[in-house]
């Protein structure tokens, strides 16, 4: 046994799958420097770095309703949002749908139909809307958004360059609807998660606010001081949220990466997200398996049987771990021999803990770059929304491992990771009511 640990270690080590291969502080040091180059020039770099024109300060009226849209990575939700004057939540009429585009490709006209199918039932009910787009777009100052481009395998690529805001009121428009008096702010979900987390903190006391989503796909949100963003045409005093697009930075960390990126919708975009993200873990972890039994790492049974399974998911590979004596799980099936069942073991476990330690990378980052955070008992709040985060085995754990490790032991910075249900939705409606 002791034989067959050492060789798997030396495969992950070889193929930079063991989370030990990251150096936190060149990591995050290199992070750094792609926001500060996402910051200083419109297009430079991996990271966008996009204006949100949204402060995280807004006051929002007790009792006054908003219309809600969350296009999410899988599904499209509709509802609408009040709080009262305690700033809790309610949320009334709550719709969720597919998103267009997730199984086929869609024209322009089929997407925005679709979304006015959502909201045409609720039409009535505010002339305010917060609509929470979670793709990389372009917030313009009048709050309307623009899409950059589609992750999370989404083909809608005649809205790209279109904006949302303004086509889903003139799809509305077209169907005989009065939308003269309706005002849409456009925010993308890490940005949203960053309002929740600030509505939502009572009586904690934080020193900034950092909104984190880890899902199908990934994204990171934060507030940034107006005299450091050098793109910005007109700076101002004040802050406002940044929205990273951190899914698309610039990463691969080994051959086996770059060999899963080409298989991907858009192989050139997006890296990071496929290394840590719902919608790849599995189909990466599918990869390294691949090549540990070509290289006999698991063995000939095990691969036969593995190979009858379909392709892995982020779901099944997480089980294994969860309860790697189940035989009801198809990965725990394949298993005929303890040492296939150990060195699967290590492979899923290391797949994880790298991407644990790449979120906590991107968190450091961010916490590092809002200058806030120097003292314990003001930490900044991270609101941490996402199933792949908190579902998948281990991986919420040994992040927070990692942040403690890096941020706070060696950088004497501090947070709290909080998970707010229903995050994107509340923050949306924070976003349209402070319009």
């Amino acid at each position: 046994m002791k034989q067959l640990i050492t060789r798997t270690e030396s495969f992950l080590h070889e193929w930079n799958i063991a989370p030990q291969c990251i150096d936190m502080q060149s990591a995050c040091d290199a992070f750094l420097s792609e926001m500060e180059r996402g910051l200083a020039l419109q297009g430079a770099g991996s990271l966008a770095m996009i204006p949100t024109y949204t402060i995280a300060d807004a006051t929002i009226e007790p009792m006054e309703k908003v219309i809600v849209l969350d296009a999410g990575g899988t599904n499209f939700r509709t509802c609408v949002v009040s709080f009262d004057e305690r700033l809790k939540p309610s949320i009334e009429s709550f719709q969720k749908r597919g998103m267009p585009g997730v199984h086929q490709e869609v024209s322009a006209k089929e997407f925005f139909a679709t979304l006015a199918d959502q909201v045409e039932p609720l039409i009535d009910s505010s002339d305010v809307i917060g609509f929470c787009f979670s793709y990389a777009a372009k917030i313009t100052e009048d709050h309307d958004g623009i899409p950059l481009m589609f992750s999370k395998e989404i083909k809608a690529p005649e809205v790209v360059g279109m904006p949302v805001g303004k086509s889903l009121l003139d799809e509305l428009a077209h169907r005989g609807h009065d939308v003269s008096r309706k005002r849409i702010a456009v925010i993308n979900d890490t940005v949203a998660t960053l309002l929740a987390g600030k509505v939502a903190s009572g009586d904690n006391y934080y020193d900034g606010y950092i909104g984190f989503i880890l899902g199908t796909g990934t994204n990171t949100a934060y507030v940034e001081r107006n005299d450091r963003i050098e793109k910005l045409e007109h700076s101002t005093i004040g802050n406002q949220i940044i929205n990273v697009e951190s899914g698309n930075y610039d990463l691969a960390l080994s051959e086996l990466d770059r060999r899963f990126f080409t298989g991907t919708q858009q192989p050139d975009i997006y890296h990071f997200e496929k290394m840590i993200s719902g919608a790849y873990l599995g189909s990466f972890s599918q990869l390294v398996i691949e090549e540990a039994i070509a290289e006999r790492i698991l063995s000939e049974d095990f691969a036969e049987r593995f190979y009858a399974l379909h392709p892995l998911d982020t779901m099944r590979m997480s089980n294994y771990l969860e309860m790697p004596h189940n035989r009801s799980y198809d990965l725990v099936s394949c298993i005929t021999q303890e040492k296939d069942a150990t060195a699967l073991y290590m492979i899923l476990d290391a797949i994880i803990a790298r991407a644990a330690k790449l979120t906590a990378v991107n968190l450091s980052a961010a916490v590092i770059k809002s200058s806030c955070g120097n003292n314990p008992r003001y930490p900044v709040c991270i609101n941490a929304d996402g199933t792949t985060f908190y579902k998948t085995q281990q991986l919420a754990q040994y992040t927070r491992q990692y942040l403690t490790e890096f941020l706070q032991r060696k950088h004497h910075r501090y947070t709290q990771l909080v998970h707010i249900e229903n995050s994107p939705i509340i923050g949306s409606a924070v976003a349209g009511l402070s319009l």
